[in-house]
Parts: C-alpha cells; sequence; structure tokens
C-alpha cells in the first residue's frame, strides 16, 4: 500500500504545468511519426511503405524480422524481382519472389524462397 500511496502523493505534487508539457511532448512525438509516415508515403508512392517479414519463407534472401522498405515502380515486373501484394480480406501485405511471369496474360508464379512448392 505504501507504493500506491506514494504514487499519488507525487502525482498530486506534481505541477499543472509539468504535466501539460509532457502532453504537449507526446503530441508532438505522435505528430511527427506520422508525418514521416505521410511523407514516406508520397516519396514511395506505397500504401505500406515499411513492413517486416513475419516468416520465414523467405530465407535465405530475408529473414524473419528483416525490414523491407517499399517503393511502387512502373517497370514490368521481372522474373526475380519480389513483389508485395495485398490479398482482399487480409491487413497484412503478402511478400514474394517471382519465379515465372507470363506477361500476355499478366500471371506471375509466385514463391516464398524457402517453399518447395509454387504459387499462382
Amino acid at each position: 500500500m505504501g507504493f500506491i500511496s506514494e504514487t499519488l502523493d507525487s502525482i498530486k505534487k506534481t505541477n499543472v504545468r509539468q504535466i501539460l508539457l509532457q502532453g504537449v511532448s507526446l503530441g508532438m512525438i505522435v505528430t511527427s511519426a506520422l508525418i514521416i509516415w505521410k511523407g514516406l508515403m508520397c516519396f514511395t508512392g506505397s500504401e505500406s511503405p515499411v513492413v517486416v517479414v513475419l516468416s520465414g519463407s523467405m530465407e535465405p534472401g530475408f529473414r524473419r524480422g528483416d525490414i523491407l522498405f517499399l517503393h511502387m515502380s512502373n517497370a514490368p515486373i521481372r522474373t526475380g524481382e519480389i513483389v508485395v501484394f495485398h490479398v482482399d480480406g487480409r491487413e497484412i501485405p503478402i511478400v514474394h519472389r517471382v519465379i515465372k511471369f507470363q506477361q500476355r496474360l499478366r500471371l506471375w508464379r509466385r514463391a516464398g524462397a524457402a517453399i518447395h512448392g509454387n504459387n499462382f
């Protein structure tokens, strides 16, 4: 009980000006983070300019926990490139390597580097 009462006494003694200063500082940090995120979105042309690899399916190229910086490109998709795409109903973007691309149908075959099977 002593710790709680000491904490409450400390809060009561805190100057209102200090509390407001801490609130403003927190607001500035959050606002700065949002501005940086929106700036990255504009600069890269991507909704998700930064993603984290969540599984080991892209090893050895990308390991679980690696941070990927993305950018949108108008260049055609080529075999061997890493693509990031969204699937309806999932919030997390999917990261795969293109292993085969058919220009005529704009179909591409994809697979995680550590996955032995392929997907369409």
